[in-house]
């Protein structure tokens, strides 16, 4: 085998590591897609609170 071809070979086995690093998490946070009826999302806190109508 070849340079050219053990050096392809590398890079296209180590290619998938390199993208599941980058979801590993650090700084990522999840976000409710929904809140249940009466509740509405809360950015600061991070969670669905009640809405509260005057």
């Amino acid at each position: 085998m070849n340079l050219k071809t053990f050096l392809t070979a590398a890079i296209l086995s180590l290619a998938p590591l390199s993208a599941t690093a980058m979801c590993s998490g650090a700084g990522m946070e999840q976000h409710a897609m929904s809140c249940v009826e009466g509740t509405q999302w809360d950015a600061e806190t991070g969670t669905c609170t009640p809405v509260t109508t005057s």
